[in-house]
């Protein structure tokens, strides 16, 4: 895995630690071709594993990048990542439950986040993206704010929330994506 573009382009991640399953460089690709400009953005990175997709936001200009995970690997990972992608100082890793995380942050009085990577296992149980992204439309995501979500292709249906629609959907092999926009 590497960088597609931006001030990292080319810089190859660390090793992806045990039961992650990292973005692929195609998905990433196409994924921020879609997307357009981040420059400046606020982004979070949910579910981070790797962080690849953040890093490739970092990358790419956005402003800072909050990664969360709840296993201590993929902190390291994403940690080592970051240093080797000289993007440590515009970021944050936190090791804690996504949903625990984010339910805190949106009580806390954090600012708004651009553009929201949700990328779970894809074993993980449907109801915990459909809750995540419901605690999100309380006022995490910024006004006109973008929210990336992943899946496996064959289980791609997620319950959006009424007020949000789906802006593009793509599909690269095993993984579909959908970019997601407040309507």
């Amino acid at each position: 895995m590497r960088v597609i573009a931006g001030e990292a382009k080319g810089v190859r991640l660390g090793p992806v630690p045990p039961g992650v399953r990292p973005v692929s460089d195609r998905v990433r690709e196409g994924v921020f071709s879609s997307l357009g400009s981040v420059e400046g953005d606020r982004v979070l990175d949910l579910f981070a594993g790797t962080g690849a997709m953040g890093i490739e936001a970092l990358s790419r200009g956005a402003g800072h990048a909050r990664f969360v995970d709840e296993a201590r690997t993929s902190v390291r990972a994403i940690r080592d990542n970051l240093t080797r992608t000289h993007l440590l100082d515009r970021a944050h890793v936190e090791q804690a439950a996504v949903a625990r995380s984010v339910i805190s942050q949106s009580t806390d009085g954090t600012r708004a986040y651009d553009l929201v990577v949700l990328d779970p296992p894809y074993d993980g149980p449907v109801e915990q993206v459909e809750h995540v992204l419901e605690t999100l439309s309380g006022g995490l995501l910024a006004g006109g704010g973008r929210c990336v979500v992943t899946r496996a292709t064959r289980r791609s249906e997620v319950a959006i929330p009424v007020h949000w629609g789906v802006s593009r959907r793509l599909e690269y092999g095993d993984t579909a994506v959908l970019i997601l926009r407040e309507a």
